[in-house]
Protein backbone atom coordinates (compact mmCIF):
# COMPACT_ATOMS: atom_id res chain seq x y z
CA UNK A 1 0.00 0.00 0.00
CA UNK A 2 1.38 3.39 -1.01
CA UNK A 3 2.18 5.73 1.88
CA UNK A 4 -0.23 8.62 2.26
CA UNK A 5 1.70 11.88 2.20
CA UNK A 6 1.01 14.80 4.51
CA UNK A 7 -0.05 18.21 3.11
CA UNK A 8 3.44 19.74 3.10
CA UNK A 9 4.77 16.83 1.06
CA UNK A 10 1.76 16.94 -1.25
CA UNK A 11 2.50 20.61 -1.99
CA UNK A 12 5.89 19.60 -3.30
CA UNK A 13 5.31 16.16 -4.82
CA UNK A 14 1.66 15.47 -5.65
CA UNK A 15 0.38 15.42 -9.22
CA UNK A 16 3.63 14.62 -11.01
CA UNK A 17 5.88 11.60 -10.45
CA UNK A 18 8.77 11.69 -12.93
CA UNK A 19 9.99 8.39 -14.31
CA UNK A 20 13.64 7.55 -14.88
CA UNK A 21 15.30 10.35 -16.85
CA UNK A 22 12.20 12.60 -16.87
CA UNK A 23 12.13 16.25 -15.67
CA UNK A 24 11.43 16.85 -11.98
CA UNK A 25 9.06 19.69 -12.89
CA UNK A 26 5.95 18.95 -14.95
CA UNK A 27 6.80 20.03 -18.50
CA UNK A 28 4.84 22.85 -20.13
CA UNK A 29 2.85 21.15 -22.88
CA UNK A 30 2.06 24.37 -24.73
CA UNK A 31 0.12 22.71 -27.51
CA UNK A 32 -3.49 23.05 -28.54
CA UNK A 33 -3.78 19.56 -29.97
CA UNK A 34 -2.35 16.04 -29.91
CA UNK A 35 -1.62 13.71 -32.84
CA UNK A 36 -2.97 10.18 -33.36
CA UNK A 37 -2.19 7.64 -36.07
CA UNK A 38 -5.48 5.78 -35.69
CA UNK A 39 -8.86 7.40 -36.44
CA UNK A 40 -10.73 4.89 -34.28
CA UNK A 41 -8.56 5.74 -31.29
CA UNK A 42 -9.52 9.41 -31.52
CA UNK A 43 -13.16 8.44 -31.97
CA UNK A 44 -12.99 6.54 -28.67
CA UNK A 45 -11.63 9.64 -26.97
CA UNK A 46 -14.55 11.72 -28.23
CA UNK A 47 -16.97 9.02 -27.06
CA UNK A 48 -15.44 9.10 -23.55
CA UNK A 49 -14.62 5.40 -23.93
CA UNK A 50 -10.89 5.97 -23.50
CA UNK A 51 -8.74 8.42 -21.56
CA UNK A 52 -6.21 10.55 -23.37
CA UNK A 53 -5.42 13.96 -24.79
CA UNK A 54 -6.70 15.38 -28.02
CA UNK A 55 -7.48 19.08 -27.44
CA UNK A 56 -6.28 21.35 -24.63
CA UNK A 57 -9.70 22.92 -24.14
CA UNK A 58 -10.72 19.59 -22.61
CA UNK A 59 -7.49 18.19 -21.18
CA UNK A 60 -3.80 19.00 -21.11
CA UNK A 61 -1.02 17.07 -19.31
CA UNK A 62 0.41 20.15 -17.57
CA UNK A 63 -3.00 21.32 -16.38
CA UNK A 64 -3.97 17.83 -15.25
CA UNK A 65 -0.83 17.40 -13.15
CA UNK A 66 -1.56 20.61 -11.25
CA UNK A 67 -5.26 19.74 -10.88
CA UNK A 68 -4.25 16.37 -9.43
CA UNK A 69 -2.04 18.13 -6.86
CA UNK A 70 -4.89 20.38 -5.70
CA UNK A 71 -7.29 17.41 -5.56
CA UNK A 72 -4.77 15.57 -3.38
CA UNK A 73 -4.36 18.57 -1.09
CA UNK A 74 -8.13 18.87 -0.61
CA UNK A 75 -8.68 15.12 -0.36
CA UNK A 76 -10.92 15.02 -3.42
CA UNK A 77 -11.34 12.43 -6.16
CA UNK A 78 -10.75 14.89 -8.98
CA UNK A 79 -10.31 18.55 -9.87
CA UNK A 80 -10.71 20.81 -12.89
CA UNK A 81 -8.68 23.98 -13.40
CA UNK A 82 -10.41 27.05 -14.81
CA UNK A 83 -9.26 30.39 -16.17
CA UNK A 84 -10.25 32.30 -13.00
CA UNK A 85 -11.79 31.87 -9.58
CA UNK A 86 -15.01 33.40 -10.86
CA UNK A 87 -15.10 30.82 -13.65
CA UNK A 88 -14.63 28.10 -11.01
CA UNK A 89 -17.61 29.29 -8.98
CA UNK A 90 -19.74 29.64 -12.10
CA UNK A 91 -18.83 26.19 -13.38
CA UNK A 92 -19.30 24.57 -9.96
CA UNK A 93 -22.89 25.82 -9.79
CA UNK A 94 -23.82 25.66 -13.47
CA UNK A 95 -22.65 22.04 -13.68
CA UNK A 96 -25.73 21.04 -11.66
CA UNK A 97 -28.12 23.94 -12.30
CA UNK A 98 -30.12 25.10 -15.29
CA UNK A 99 -32.91 27.57 -16.08
CA UNK A 100 -35.72 27.21 -13.56
CA UNK A 101 -33.44 26.12 -10.72
CA UNK A 102 -32.58 27.83 -7.46
CA UNK A 103 -29.55 28.11 -5.16
CA UNK A 104 -29.12 29.11 -1.51
CA UNK A 105 -25.96 30.96 -0.52
CA UNK A 106 -24.43 32.70 2.45
CA UNK A 107 -24.49 36.46 1.99
CA UNK A 108 -20.95 36.59 3.42
CA UNK A 109 -19.21 36.07 0.10
CA UNK A 110 -16.95 37.96 -2.30
CA UNK A 111 -18.70 40.84 -4.07
CA UNK A 112 -18.01 39.42 -7.52
CA UNK A 113 -19.59 36.11 -6.52
CA UNK A 114 -22.51 37.97 -4.91
CA UNK A 115 -23.09 39.71 -8.24
CA UNK A 116 -22.60 36.45 -10.20
CA UNK A 117 -25.29 34.69 -8.17
CA UNK A 118 -27.64 37.61 -7.60
CA UNK A 119 -27.56 39.20 -11.06
CA UNK A 120 -25.86 37.18 -13.79
CA UNK A 121 -27.28 33.75 -12.96
CA UNK A 122 -30.76 35.28 -12.86
CA UNK A 123 -30.29 36.22 -16.52
CA UNK A 124 -29.79 32.49 -17.15
CA UNK A 125 -32.97 31.65 -15.26
CA UNK A 126 -31.29 30.48 -12.04
CA UNK A 127 -32.69 32.19 -8.95
CA UNK A 128 -30.73 32.79 -5.75
CA UNK A 129 -31.64 33.36 -2.10
CA UNK A 130 -29.01 34.93 0.15
CA UNK A 131 -29.06 33.92 3.81
CA UNK A 132 -27.31 35.24 6.88
CA UNK A 133 -25.04 32.37 7.98
CA UNK A 134 -25.66 33.36 11.61
CA UNK A 135 -29.43 32.91 11.24
CA UNK A 136 -31.16 29.97 12.90
CA UNK A 137 -31.44 26.58 11.23
CA UNK A 138 -35.16 27.17 10.83
CA UNK A 139 -34.70 30.52 9.10
CA UNK A 140 -32.06 29.17 6.73
CA UNK A 141 -34.17 26.09 5.96
CA UNK A 142 -37.04 28.33 4.89
CA UNK A 143 -34.85 29.58 2.03
CA UNK A 144 -34.84 26.13 0.39
CA UNK A 145 -37.37 25.35 -2.34
CA UNK A 146 -38.33 22.17 -4.23
CA UNK A 147 -36.12 23.39 -7.13
CA UNK A 148 -33.07 24.23 -4.96
CA UNK A 149 -30.00 22.48 -6.37
CA UNK A 150 -27.07 23.67 -4.26
CA UNK A 151 -25.93 25.55 -1.17
CA UNK A 152 -22.83 27.79 -1.21
CA UNK A 153 -20.52 29.51 1.27
CA UNK A 154 -16.94 30.70 1.81
CA UNK A 155 -14.67 29.18 4.50
CA UNK A 156 -13.42 32.68 5.34
CA UNK A 157 -15.46 35.43 3.74
CA UNK A 158 -13.87 37.96 1.42
CA UNK A 159 -13.51 40.72 2.55
CA UNK A 160 -15.28 40.40 5.93
CA UNK A 161 -13.05 37.59 7.32
CA UNK A 162 -16.02 35.78 8.87
CA UNK A 163 -15.73 32.02 9.39
CA UNK A 164 -18.38 29.71 7.98
CA UNK A 165 -19.79 26.93 10.16
CA UNK A 166 -19.12 24.34 7.46
CA UNK A 167 -20.43 21.34 9.38
CA UNK A 168 -23.73 23.12 10.07
CA UNK A 169 -24.13 24.28 6.47
CA UNK A 170 -23.37 20.76 5.23
CA UNK A 171 -26.00 19.32 7.56
CA UNK A 172 -28.60 21.83 6.37
CA UNK A 173 -27.76 21.26 2.70
CA UNK A 174 -27.91 17.48 3.02
CA UNK A 175 -31.19 17.61 4.95
CA UNK A 176 -32.67 19.18 1.82
CA UNK A 177 -30.97 16.72 -0.54
CA UNK A 178 -28.47 19.15 -2.09
CA UNK A 179 -24.65 19.39 -2.04
CA UNK A 180 -22.66 22.08 -0.25
CA UNK A 181 -20.09 24.03 -2.29
CA UNK A 182 -17.43 25.84 -0.25
CA UNK A 183 -15.03 28.43 -1.65
CA UNK A 184 -11.84 27.65 0.28
CA UNK A 185 -9.65 30.34 -1.30
CA UNK A 186 -8.60 32.23 1.83
CA UNK A 187 -8.02 29.24 4.11
CA UNK A 188 -6.44 26.97 1.46
CA UNK A 189 -6.28 23.22 2.15
CA UNK A 190 -3.24 23.89 4.37
CA UNK A 191 -5.47 25.49 7.02
CA UNK A 192 -8.84 23.87 6.29
CA UNK A 193 -10.12 20.90 4.27
CA UNK A 194 -13.89 21.41 3.97
CA UNK A 195 -14.52 17.82 2.81
CA UNK A 196 -13.58 16.68 6.31
CA UNK A 197 -16.52 18.72 7.65
CA UNK A 198 -19.13 17.50 5.16
CA UNK A 199 -18.72 19.82 2.17
CA UNK A 200 -19.18 18.11 -1.19
CA UNK A 201 -17.45 20.43 -3.66
CA UNK A 202 -14.67 22.97 -3.09
CA UNK A 203 -13.69 25.91 -5.27
CA UNK A 204 -10.61 28.12 -5.30
CA UNK A 205 -9.36 31.27 -6.86
CA UNK A 206 -5.86 29.93 -7.46
CA UNK A 207 -4.91 33.53 -8.24
CA UNK A 208 -4.60 34.07 -4.48
CA UNK A 209 -2.54 32.09 -1.94
CA UNK A 210 -2.10 29.02 -4.13
CA UNK A 211 -0.18 31.08 -6.67
CA UNK A 212 1.05 33.46 -4.01
CA UNK A 213 3.09 35.73 -6.28
CA UNK A 214 0.51 37.60 -8.41
CA UNK A 215 1.75 35.79 -11.51
CA UNK A 216 -1.35 34.10 -12.91
CA UNK A 217 -5.14 34.24 -12.80
CA UNK A 218 -6.86 30.91 -12.33
CA UNK A 219 -9.43 28.83 -10.50
CA UNK A 220 -10.16 25.27 -9.51
CA UNK A 221 -13.20 23.06 -8.82
CA UNK A 222 -12.56 20.01 -6.62
CA UNK A 223 -15.08 17.21 -6.09
CA UNK A 224 -15.12 15.03 -2.97
CA UNK A 225 -16.89 12.27 -4.88
CA UNK A 226 -19.15 11.82 -1.84
CA UNK A 227 -22.48 13.33 -2.84
CA UNK A 228 -24.95 10.54 -3.79
CA UNK A 229 -26.26 11.94 -7.06
CA UNK A 230 -28.12 8.74 -7.95
CA UNK A 231 -30.14 8.96 -4.73
CA UNK A 232 -31.47 12.30 -5.98
CA UNK A 233 -31.78 11.38 -9.65
CA UNK A 234 -34.95 13.41 -10.26
CA UNK A 235 -33.25 16.56 -8.97
CA UNK A 236 -30.05 16.06 -11.00
CA UNK A 237 -31.01 14.78 -14.46
CA UNK A 238 -27.81 16.25 -15.91
CA UNK A 239 -25.84 13.64 -14.00
CA UNK A 240 -28.41 10.86 -13.74
CA UNK A 241 -30.21 10.90 -17.11
CA UNK A 242 -28.75 10.15 -20.57
CA UNK A 243 -26.74 12.99 -22.11
CA UNK A 244 -27.88 13.26 -25.72
CA UNK A 245 -24.81 15.34 -26.59
CA UNK A 246 -22.55 12.42 -25.59
CA UNK A 247 -24.29 9.40 -27.07
CA UNK A 248 -26.64 8.90 -24.16
CA UNK A 249 -23.98 8.55 -21.44
CA UNK A 250 -25.32 8.64 -17.87
CA UNK A 251 -22.45 10.20 -15.94
CA UNK A 252 -23.43 8.91 -12.50
CA UNK A 253 -23.59 5.36 -13.83
CA UNK A 254 -20.53 5.33 -16.08
CA UNK A 255 -18.11 7.40 -14.00
CA UNK A 256 -19.27 6.84 -10.42
CA UNK A 257 -17.48 9.18 -8.01
CA UNK A 258 -15.92 11.02 -10.96
CA UNK A 259 -19.32 11.84 -12.48
CA UNK A 260 -19.38 15.51 -11.48
CA UNK A 261 -15.88 16.39 -12.72
CA UNK A 262 -16.28 14.33 -15.91
CA UNK A 263 -19.50 16.16 -16.78
CA UNK A 264 -17.88 19.51 -16.02
CA UNK A 265 -15.13 18.83 -18.54
CA UNK A 266 -17.22 17.00 -21.14
CA UNK A 267 -20.01 19.60 -21.22
CA UNK A 268 -18.96 22.95 -19.76
CA UNK A 269 -15.34 23.05 -20.88
CA UNK A 270 -16.41 21.70 -24.26
CA UNK A 271 -18.99 24.46 -24.69
CA UNK A 272 -17.62 27.40 -22.69
CA UNK A 273 -13.87 26.73 -22.74
CA UNK A 274 -12.75 28.79 -19.73
CA UNK A 275 -9.43 26.96 -19.45
CA UNK A 276 -6.11 28.18 -18.06
CA UNK A 277 -3.05 28.21 -20.29
CA UNK A 278 -0.50 25.44 -19.59
CA UNK A 279 2.09 28.14 -18.87
CA UNK A 280 -0.19 29.58 -16.16
CA UNK A 281 -0.60 26.12 -14.63
CA UNK A 282 3.17 25.69 -14.59
CA UNK A 283 3.51 28.97 -12.67
CA UNK A 284 0.71 27.92 -10.32
CA UNK A 285 2.53 24.70 -9.54
CA UNK A 286 5.64 26.63 -8.52
CA UNK A 287 3.50 28.60 -6.08
CA UNK A 288 1.87 25.47 -4.69
CA UNK A 289 5.28 24.01 -3.81
CA UNK A 290 5.74 26.61 -1.05
CA UNK A 291 2.08 27.08 -0.05
CA UNK A 292 2.53 25.36 3.32
CA UNK A 293 5.48 27.61 4.19
CA UNK A 294 3.89 30.85 3.06
CA UNK A 295 0.57 30.25 4.84
CA UNK A 296 2.43 29.82 8.13
CA UNK A 297 4.16 33.18 7.66
CA UNK A 298 1.03 34.96 6.43
CA UNK A 299 -0.84 33.83 9.55
CA UNK A 300 2.01 34.72 11.92
CA UNK A 301 2.34 38.22 10.47
CA UNK A 302 -1.42 38.81 10.33
CA UNK A 303 -1.84 37.81 13.96
CA UNK A 304 0.77 40.40 15.00
CA UNK A 305 -0.81 43.11 12.84
CA UNK A 306 -4.33 42.29 14.05
CA UNK A 307 -3.22 42.53 17.67
CA UNK A 308 -1.58 45.91 16.98
CA UNK A 309 -4.69 47.30 15.26
CA UNK A 310 -6.91 45.90 18.02
CA UNK A 311 -4.98 47.93 20.59
CA UNK A 312 -4.71 51.20 18.66
CA UNK A 313 -7.23 53.90 19.76
CA UNK A 314 -7.54 55.23 16.20
CA UNK A 315 -9.00 51.93 15.03
CA UNK A 316 -12.75 51.52 15.48
CA UNK A 317 -12.95 47.76 15.03
CA UNK A 318 -10.96 44.75 13.84
CA UNK A 319 -12.24 41.44 12.50
CA UNK A 320 -9.62 38.68 12.49
CA UNK A 321 -10.50 35.17 13.67
CA UNK A 322 -7.19 34.80 15.48
CA UNK A 323 -8.15 37.43 18.09
CA UNK A 324 -9.48 35.75 21.23
CA UNK A 325 -12.41 38.18 21.63
CA UNK A 326 -13.41 37.81 17.97
CA UNK A 327 -16.96 36.45 17.50
CA UNK A 328 -15.58 33.85 15.04
CA UNK A 329 -12.69 32.72 17.24
CA UNK A 330 -14.42 29.52 18.40
CA UNK A 331 -15.28 28.55 14.81
CA UNK A 332 -11.68 29.32 13.84
CA UNK A 333 -10.40 27.06 16.62
CA UNK A 334 -12.63 24.29 15.25
CA UNK A 335 -12.03 24.65 11.51
CA UNK A 336 -8.73 26.58 11.37
CA UNK A 337 -6.60 25.42 14.31
CA UNK A 338 -3.32 26.14 12.47
CA UNK A 339 -4.35 29.69 11.54
CA UNK A 340 -6.87 31.30 9.23
CA UNK A 341 -5.20 33.48 6.58
CA UNK A 342 -3.35 36.74 6.15
CA UNK A 343 -6.39 38.94 5.52
CA UNK A 344 -7.67 41.35 8.16
CA UNK A 345 -10.83 43.45 8.00
CA UNK A 346 -10.88 46.64 10.07
CA UNK A 347 -12.35 50.11 10.21
CA UNK A 348 -10.93 53.44 11.37
CA UNK A 349 -12.63 56.04 13.54
CA UNK A 350 -13.86 58.60 11.04
CA UNK A 351 -15.52 58.33 7.65
CA UNK A 352 -14.72 57.05 4.14
CA UNK A 353 -12.25 59.89 3.62
CA UNK A 354 -10.35 58.71 6.71
CA UNK A 355 -9.92 55.26 5.15
CA UNK A 356 -8.76 56.79 1.88
CA UNK A 357 -6.24 59.10 3.63
CA UNK A 358 -4.84 56.13 5.58
CA UNK A 359 -4.32 54.06 2.44
CA UNK A 360 -2.83 56.97 0.51
CA UNK A 361 -0.34 57.51 3.37
CA UNK A 362 1.08 53.98 3.22
CA UNK A 363 4.58 53.75 1.72
CA UNK A 364 5.48 50.07 1.50
CA UNK A 365 1.99 48.58 1.57
CA UNK A 366 0.42 48.76 -1.89
CA UNK A 367 -3.11 49.75 -2.89
CA UNK A 368 -4.11 47.00 -5.31
CA UNK A 369 -7.23 45.09 -6.32
CA UNK A 370 -5.43 41.86 -5.65
CA UNK A 371 -5.30 40.04 -2.32
CA UNK A 372 -3.43 37.11 -0.76
CA UNK A 373 0.01 37.14 -2.28
CA UNK A 374 3.51 37.58 -0.86
CA UNK A 375 3.23 41.38 -0.71
CA UNK A 376 1.21 43.28 1.88
CA UNK A 377 -1.57 45.21 0.16
CA UNK A 378 -4.68 47.14 1.07
CA UNK A 379 -8.10 47.88 -0.41
CA UNK A 380 -11.29 49.75 0.52
CA UNK A 381 -14.02 47.47 -0.91
CA UNK A 382 -16.76 50.12 -0.84
CA UNK A 383 -14.63 52.30 -3.12
CA UNK A 384 -13.08 49.52 -5.21
CA UNK A 385 -14.16 45.87 -5.58
CA UNK A 386 -17.71 46.39 -4.27
CA UNK A 387 -18.34 49.90 -5.59
CA UNK A 388 -21.29 48.61 -7.63
CA UNK A 389 -23.16 48.02 -4.35
CA UNK A 390 -25.02 50.67 -2.35
CA UNK A 391 -24.35 51.07 1.38
CA UNK A 392 -27.50 49.05 2.05
CA UNK A 393 -26.37 46.28 -0.31
CA UNK A 394 -22.91 46.36 1.27
CA UNK A 395 -24.44 45.74 4.69
CA UNK A 396 -26.66 42.99 3.27
CA UNK A 397 -23.48 41.38 1.97
CA UNK A 398 -21.92 41.68 5.43
CA UNK A 399 -19.53 44.47 4.44
CA UNK A 400 -19.34 47.68 6.43
CA UNK A 401 -18.90 50.80 4.25
CA UNK A 402 -15.81 51.72 6.30
CA UNK A 403 -14.21 48.26 5.97
CA UNK A 404 -10.54 48.23 4.98
CA UNK A 405 -9.19 44.92 3.72
CA UNK A 406 -5.55 44.48 4.66
CA UNK A 407 -3.82 41.49 3.09
CA UNK A 408 -0.74 40.89 5.22
CA UNK A 409 2.19 39.53 3.24
CA UNK A 410 5.32 37.63 4.16
CA UNK A 411 7.71 40.58 4.54
CA UNK A 412 9.33 41.22 7.93
CA UNK A 413 6.39 41.96 10.20
CA UNK A 414 8.20 44.89 11.86
CA UNK A 415 8.43 46.65 8.49
CA UNK A 416 4.70 46.09 7.95
CA UNK A 417 3.89 47.48 11.39
CA UNK A 418 6.18 50.49 10.86
CA UNK A 419 4.33 51.41 7.68
CA UNK A 420 0.91 51.09 9.31
CA UNK A 421 2.03 53.21 12.29
CA UNK A 422 3.31 56.06 10.16
CA UNK A 423 0.13 56.06 8.05
CA UNK A 424 -2.03 56.19 11.19
CA UNK A 425 0.10 59.05 12.52
CA UNK A 426 -0.80 61.09 9.41
CA UNK A 427 -4.55 60.94 10.08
Amino acid sequence: MEKKLRPASLCVRAGWTPKNGEPVEPPIIQSTTFKYDDSDEMAMLFDLKKEGYFYTRLQNPTNDAVAAKIAALEGGVGAVLTSSGQAANFFAVFNICEAGDHIVTSNEIYGGTYNLFGVTLKKLGIDCTFVNPEASDEEISRAFRPNTKVMFGETISNPGCKVLDIERFARLAHSHGVPLIVDNTFATPINCRPFEWGADIVTHSTTKYMDGHAMQVGGCVVDSGNFPWAEHADRYPGLCAPDASYHGIVYAEKFGRMAYTTKLVAQLMRDLGAIPAPMNCYLLNIGLQTLHLRMRQHCHNAQRVAEFLHGDPRVAWVNYPGLEDNPYHKLAEKYLPQGSCGVIAFGLKGDRDTAVKFMDSLRMVSIVTHVADARTCVLHPASHTHRQLSDEQLREAGIAPDLIRLSVGIEDVEDILDDIRQALDRL
